[in-house]
């Protein structure tokens, strides 16, 4: 279907605060609270991002500042961190980037996968261009009903046209299809399809009088 593709270029905020390896601990902590942001790209050279460091990578100063270190290999890297002062050693590297044409699903799936709350966005090169955070790709869902509908009706519903006695409408992101509908393949197809227009939160079927949730 050709629905349209919001890219991560579409929704990334282009102005990125960022820091060089050499910043202090200090000076990281003053910058996420002045910009609230969660975490910053660490660039070198001309804007090459190296690494990310983020509010987990500055919590075990404060964790392990009376506490002796951990006994448990696995935690041994944080408990090196707590005697950090600089970014290039703060830093988890190589940083977790996303491309600036990927999908908003892509970038989603790198943040669920990678448990991280915001993404350098790169150009092919590894230079910075922007950052995308969580609520960057959700966005797309305050897209007006109205929107929503037109796209519908003109990229969706332009391929699989529904019968004359079938209609749809949006409310709140949900599209519903109403109406008796006999060829049960077109369903799932028209599912897919609408599921695939930014914005839309559910689609809902009402094809027997009663509305359900599609499959």
């Amino acid at each position: 279907m050709p629905a349209t593709r919001y890219t991560v270029s579409d929704v990334m905020s282009h102005t990125a605060i960022a820091v060089g390896r050499e910043a202090s601990y200090k000076e990281i902590v003053q910058l996420m609270h002045q910009w609230k942001v969660s975490a910053l790209p660490v660039l070198e050279g001309e804007g090459r991002v190296v690494g990310v460091v983020s509010e987990a990578d500055l919590l075990p100063k404060e964790e392990y500042r009376r506490d002796e270190p951990p006994r448990h290999t696995e935690r041994l890297d944080e408990a090196a961190k707590a005697g950090a002062v600089l970014a290039e050693e703060l830093m988890s590297s190589p940083a977790v980037t996303v491309h600036p044409d990927a999908t908003l699903a892509e970038a989603a799936r790198i943040m669920a996968r990678k448990a991280v709350k915001r993404l350098p966005v790169v150009n092919g090169v590894g230079m910075l261009e922007g950052v995308v955070s969580r609520s960057d790709l959700l966005t797309v869902f305050l897209r007006p009903d109205e929107e929503i509908e037109a796209e519908v009706r003109q990229l969706v519903l332009g391929e699989l046209p529904l019968p004359a006695h079938v209609g749809f409408s949006v409310l709140e992101g949900v599209v519903t299809l109403q109406g008796p509908l006999r060829d049960r393949a077109l369903v799932p197809l028209l599912a897919r399809a609408i599921r695939a227009v930014e914005g839309v939160v559910d689609v809902r079927l009402a094809l027997d009088g009663e509305a359900r949730a599609a499959a």
